[in-house]
């Protein structure tokens, strides 16, 4: 019985996050109707009642991070003070980039921008210029400045646990300065369980997401069915294949698929520069720079206290819950190739880099399907509003060379769809093996297994409300742990500047 009881403890985190897992993935199953009033009746009430929380967060976690990167810790480094950059710059950019938008990107850089010219928020009328202004801004709003910080905080509590800690590779590890030998009991345990939730939900709304992409894909290219039987098949494959890859091993083929994806991503953006209105979107490059730098403070605390919070909560803040869901994979996976940083070239290179891409990214895609509606040629945004999943293909066909480029763009999100799942899944078998590095195929694999269930269950359930009101309300208990988590990274920065400062006077004495 003592034996039980001793592998149940070592276990506890694995079985507790599998068996609420499975448990969101049976009511989905048995009862879908419902699951989605329930849920969405949830995300209601919380952006009703809690939007401010997320809105403050977010802000807090700029704030935060900027002071970091100027303040007087940004010569400390991640890692010991001899330690080195694992990689070069320009990869380390590169892979930062891949792992925290790749998916996001290729469904919202033309979905979102067209979405909030046919429906914008209040104040600005549908289908003008204005409108097209609009949608550009707050696009690069909700994928710039603020998800990089939410990424970067949990980064941070990471990386320093891990490399000058030499504690676990665990959420847990980063609340030491707060709760001591406390992170390897029950304190230390329910924490590694919200985090693992909350990225299981994150990582399955993702992987909707390219589904229902990657489905509408095959449709424009190929003219196959986009139906519930045809998502199904794409889940089931991607699905085999990682879990393949996972077992087997074939950690190197995911990382050359990974570059290469960058390398197809970076082509597609060129070829849409060259091919689509050139003149306008450089212009336009220009003048979204200027706009959001301009009203970054603004938007960053905007809330609707005397209107309706429809818009916020389709839009905004599903994208701060679901982002702060996706980040413990994505923190993981930064932090785990910034060894050796120091904090002012971090905070650089994860905040201001990927905005300025993100930036190109919105303005190239989504700037040239509004480019087509407002010169007439088109008349698409009402249909990419309603499914935004469509935008890219119905954009890419208009231009020469659309077959090729969509075709192009089906390989791209095919690629980001497996890569992440693959990373994806590792990342949770770490988290649920006491941050064993090297965690146990059958761990693996129940995980794969448990993100397409999820994933399948929201899709069928109540496609994308389904994906934004389980992500929303899973992300409120990570938000307050990621609050928690910026007083320990403080605190520990504390400590060690204290004791820097000690070790350069007993030097110089």
């Amino acid at each position: 019985m003592k034996h039980i009881f001793h592998k149940f403890q070592s276990r506890s985190v694995f079985i507790i996050s599998a068996i609420i897992i499975f448990t969101v993935v049976l009511w989905g199953l048995l009862s879908p109707s419902s699951m989605t009033g329930i849920t969405t009746g949830l995300m209601d009430q919380m952006t009703q009642s809690l939007g401010w929380f997320y809105v403050i967060s977010t802000a807090l976690f700029i704030g935060f991070c900027l002071y970091l990167g100027v303040g007087p810790y940004r010569r400390m480094k991640l890692g010991q003070k001899d330690d080195q950059p694992e990689y070069s710059y320009l990869a380390w950019i590169g892979m930062l980039f891949a792992a925290g938008m790749g998916v996001g990107l290729v469904f919202w850089g033309i979905g979102e921008p067209l979405s909030h010219f046919a429906q914008p928020p209040a104040g600005t009328e549908a289908g003008t210029q204005a409108a097209a202004e609009r949608g550009l801004l707050l696009s690069v709003f909700h994928w710039g400045f603020h998800p990089w910080a939410i990424y970067a905080v949990v980064a941070l509590g990471l990386a320093f646990a891990k490399y000058r800690k030499d504690l676990p590779g665990l959420v847990s590890s980063s609340f030491y300065p707060l709760i001591g030998e406390h992170v390897h009991k029950w304190p230390g345990k329910l924490i590694d369980i919200v985090a693992i939730v909350a990225t299981t939900v994150g990582i399955a709304t993702s992987f909707g997401l390219s589904t229902m992409q990657f489905g509408s894909g095959l449709s424009q290219v190929f003219g196959l069915p986009n139906n519930s039987w045809m998502q199904l098949i794409i889940i089931g494959t991607v699905t085999a294949i990682f879990l393949i890859s996972t077992a087997s091993g074939l950690d190197k083929g995911m990382k050359y698929l990974s570059i290469s994806n960058l390398g197809i991503a970076g082509v597609l953006m060129l070829m849409v520069l060259i091919l689509g209105p050139t003149v306008f979107l450089i212009e336009h490059i220009s003048k979204t720079i200027g706009q959001y730098g301009s009203s970054l403070f603004e938007l960053s605390f905007r809330t609707t206290p005397y209107t309706e919070n429809e818009w916020m909560g389709t839009w905004t803040l599903f994208y701060w819950a679901w982002i702060i869901s996706w980040s413990p994979f994505v923190g993981t996976f930064i932090a785990r190739v910034s060894k050796g940083r120091t904090l002012g070239e971090f905070m650089f290179g994860v905040l201001v880099v990927p905005t300025l891409l993100t930036i190109f990214w919105f303005v190239i895609f989504g700037g040239t399907g509004l480019h087509m509606d407002l010169t007439g040629q088109t008349d698409f945004a009402s249909d990419i509003a309603q499914k935004p999943e469509i935008g890219l293909y119905l954009v890419l066909e208009q231009l020469p060379f659309g077959f090729i480029m969509s075709l192009a763009a089906l390989v791209l999100i095919g690629i980001f769809f497996v890569t992440s799942a693959n990373s994806a899944t590792y990342v949770l078998g770490v988290f649920s093996s006491s941050g064993n590095l090297n965690p146990k195929n059958s761990i693996l694999i129940i995980w794969g297994l448990l993100i397409s269930a999820i994933a399948t269950v929201l899709l069928l359930s109540g496609g994308l409300n389904g994906l934004q009101a389980i992500a929303t309300i899973t992300a409120l208990p990570f938000g307050i742990i990621m609050l928690l988590m910026m007083v320990a990274i403080l605190r520990n920065f504390k400590r060690e500047g204290r004791e820097k400062q000690k070790v350069e006077e007993e030097e110089d004495w």
